[in-house]
């Protein structure tokens, strides 16, 4: 398989070697120069080993880029793999892998070469070319030609502008997956402009991958475009609006302000062009239906586009009145943790739960970029994992009926409390905390947590705990931080309001899983 011109025919390259010997070379004479192609590298995986972390090399990725003009922001279209030149272009190559990597990075085409030939993966097709000889390889041309045949769009027409446009501060200020996410929100927003439907985008990342950063650059791109009329993006904590303000604000300037009521009875963002809100601040999602803040000062369709955070967190009802007003506008949800529903019985709370992620799907469409909890520890960009297991002793036993009952047990959903008949009809042993709330193990369980916090870095370490139920997460945040606020007291000093949060996932099995620091963690499960 080695052209008959090779220097390197009788030599051993590593990949490294292979890169810059034969690959780099025979890209440059197909039109490929360095203002194409970008080196994504991460930071590095964390292993702990006897509970100390130690960083490993990051991945290295060889992403090709197309440019529409000199001044434009290059966009992403293939991944590239370097393969040691005796082995085959094709080597260790699997559709799955291949597929996943595509995604990872948001680009429809992988390739591999061993610096003599190539093969290229389509994600579009799923399917895996033939070798083919390094000076056959696709020039930027033909590349952005197939790039805008899968997308459904051109490049260079408007509603492709906000892809074009560049990074402020420059490429070094986001990741890879920052980027990939923002990319496949413009092209997804592109595509629905072309085809003349709404402009609607759903992004999963992981908590601490930077979802504001993302929401951030991603009106500015559509500012910088001239796209952007007014934006609104919505929380549904104080803590997190002030988050957000300082991060828009560090960007658009006054142009960024919290929506709140004046003295005077005013709008405070009224002059500007991103208003950061709650639903509290809004008045949504009120038993009533009415929505008074929204309906006094904003009239339909005023803003151009609506970011909703957190939005798997909310039920439809809180934010549907503003998208509803706002049907024109470009909607963007955003979740740090998609509801995952493995339940094998139908509870209440289970369906109520999937009514909550359907209407995301419906109203959003299938999310357009995922970045998970195991792909940023495997980047090392998120906290790494130790599992330790624990148990409460009532997991592996079981409770009887009148054991049950002497604990004063209430219903998960409504707190109210529940009688014999009720507790026989449902009760199970794996039904804790999803149709039966149980205060006393939630403190047991709570305790030992917050215990090992005390163990390993002190409670203000950033927490991540899932829970099976909303219900559920709701005690076990009330209990932690009673606990925290106990445990200040007991040190003499003051508790960080946002030291703790909680999140909850609806899952078949509840575990909780705490980050803390650049390179220690603990994974606490159940059972």
């Amino acid at each position: 398989m080695f052209p008959p011109d090779s220097d390197y025919r009788d030599e051993r390259l590593s990949e490294s070697d292979t890169r810059s010997k034969l690959i780099d070379p025979a890209l440059r004479l197909r039109g490929w120069t360095e203002a194409h192609i970008r080196r994504e590298e991460t930071a590095g995986a964390i292993d702990i080993v006897d509970g100390r972390g130690k960083r490993r090399r990051g991945r290295t990725d060889y992403t090709l880029r197309v440019r529409v003009t000199p001044d434009a922001q290059p966009v992403a279209v293939a991944l590239l793999e370097a393969k040691k030149n005796q082995l085959p272009p094709d080597h260790g190559l699997e559709q799955a892998r291949l597929y996943a990597d595509s995604k990872r990075l948001n680009v429809p085409f992988v390739f591999s070469s061993n610096g003599y030939f190539w093969v290229m993966f389509d994600r579009s097709t799923g399917l895996t070319s033939e070798p083919r000889p390094m000076s056959e390889f696709p020039t930027p041309e033909e590349l952005r030609a197939r790039y805008e045949a899968m997308m459904g769009f051109r490049l260079d027409s408007p509603a492709a502008r906000p892809l074009l446009v560049r990074y402020p501060g420059g490429e070094g200020t986001r990741r890879y997956y920052q980027d990939a996410a923002i990319r496949a929100t413009l092209e997804k927003l592109a595509r629905d402009a072309t085809q003349e439907k709404p402009g609607r985008a759903l992004l999963t990342l992981a908590t601490g991958a930077g979802k504001t950063f993302i929401a951030v650059q991603l009106l500015k791109r559509v500012a910088d475009a001239g796209q952007l009329r007014r934006a609104l993006f919505i929380c549904d904590r104080d803590e997190l609006r002030q988050q957000a303000l300082a991060a828009f604000t560090n960007v658009f300037g006054t142009d960024a302000a919290e929506v709140k009521r004046n003295p005077d009875g005013s709008n405070h963002a009224k002059n500007a062009r991103i208003h950061i809100a709650t639903y509290q601040t809004l008045d949504v999602g009120n038993e009533d239906g009415t929505a008074n803040f929204l309906l006094e000062h904003y009239p339909e369709n005023y803003f151009s586009h609506i970011i909703i955070d957190e939005c798997h967190r909310s039920a439809w009802g809180k934010w549907s009145q503003v998208l509803l007003r706002n049907p024109d506008a470009v909607q963007i949800g955003l979740t740090a943790t998609p509801r995952q529903l493995k339940l094998p019985e139908k509870t209440a709370g289970a369906l109520e739960d999937e009514a909550i992620t359907a209407d995301n799907i419906r109203h959003f469409g299938e999310p357009v970029y995922e970045y998970d909890l195991a792909q940023g520890i495997e980047d090392g960009y998120l906290a790494a994992c130790e599992v330790v297991r624990a148990q409460v002793d009532i997991d592996e036993t079981g409770l009887s009926i009148d054991q049950i009952l002497a604990l004063k047990p209430v219903d998960a959903i409504t707190g109210r409390p529940l009688s014999r008949e009720e507790l026989e009809e449902l009760y199970e042993k794996t039904s804790f905390e999803d149709r039966i709330m149980l205060p006393d193990r939630v403190k047991a369980m709570c305790a030992d947590l917050f215990q090992r916090l005390l163990e390993t870095g002190g409670p203000e370490q950033k927490t991540v705990i899932f829970c099976v139920r909303d219900a559920h997460a709701q005690a076990v945040a009330r209990e932690m931080g009673n606990l925290y606020a106990e445990w200040c007291r007991e040190n003499g000093q003051a508790p960080k309001v946002d030291s703790l949060r909680t999140y909850a996932v609806a899952v078949d099995w509840t575990f909780f899983c705490v980050l803390g620091g650049e390179c220690l963690a603990k994974l606490l499960q159940r059972g």
